[in-house]
């Protein structure tokens, strides 16, 4: 069946469809909204709790771990999205920090994200972290704002990440700073492969597909989609330096566009 996107919501809109169809999807967008609701205020005074009393650990593992949780369940309790995660468990990641990199075409990604099987704590852009609710819970789950062009922040960022990596915690990042507006892989920021370098922890490519029908950017809809997370092969830092990070940064982006072009 053809589809078009839709002008009002960005969701996917499929030509010829019957109003049942369109009603049916517009009832579970709504029941999608309110079960995050009503998940949320129930993760939240658990979240703080926790937060509490692991408030000295520099990796926030556990609180990291609850936040995962929500985004599972959230993403699992919808009939809307249907997440899968293909690829191979790096060794060692439970007790060894990388750097986890990800092409980034939805606000859906952190939820099917949070399927990967593994702890990681996310550097996110501060606004994320002032909104309610959602907000809340990134700040409680122990992830790392950044407030971009801002030195300051940049600053705390870094040694936030530097610490969560010698805790043997991984960090991710979406290298492209912020959401596609087609779908189309942007160009890589150096920052994660800086971090990488510099604290000689390999970085892990993971490419999401499908995402973008979830959830376009822009959108405050839902759209009904199926979406892969695919994790690649590590790469190793181990003997380089700064000087090499532009090189590892252009060889990360070309394995995942070369994958997602596959997936596609």
């Amino acid at each position: 069946m053809a589809t078009s996107l839709d002008p009002r919501t960005g969701a996917h809109r499929h030509r010829g469809e019957r109003p049942t169809t369109r009603l049916r999807r517009a009832a579970l967008g709504l029941y999608t909204y309110a079960e995050f609701l009503v998940l949320a205020l129930v993760f939240l005074p658990i979240m703080a709790v926790v937060a509490v009393f692991t408030a000295r650990d520099p990796g926030r593992r556990l609180r990291g771990r609850w936040m995962r949780r929500f985004g599972r369940l959230t993403s699992d309790l919808t009939p809307l999205w249907r997440f899968t995660v293909e690829g191979r468990r790096p060794p060692g990641i439970d007790h060894r920090g990388f750097v986890v990199v990800s092409n980034h075409q939805s606000s859906a990604d952190p939820f099917l994200l949070s399927h990967l099987p593994w702890d990681m704590r996310w550097i996110a852009k501060a606004e994320a972290f002032k909104a309610p609710l959602s907000g809340w819970l990134i700040r409680l789950g122990g992830d790392i704002p950044l407030q971009r062009g801002v030195r300051a922040s940049i600053e705390r960022m870094l040694a936030a990440a530097r610490a969560t990596l010698a805790a043997g915690m991984s960090v991710m990042v979406f290298p492209e700073g912020t959401r596609s507006p087609d779908g189309r892989l942007q160009p890589f920021k150096d920052g994660a492969f800086n971090l990488a370098i510099e604290a000689q922890v390999p970085v892990l490519p993971v490419v999401l597909h499908g995402t973008r029908e979830c959830r376009p950017k822009g959108s405050l809809w839902f759209g009904d989609a199926s979406a892969v997370a695919r994790v690649l092969e590590p790469i190793s830092t181990v003997g380089l330096t700064l000087v090499d990070a532009p090189a590892l940064r252009e060889r990360v982006r070309e394995r995942i566009a070369r994958e997602l072009a596959a997936m596609a």
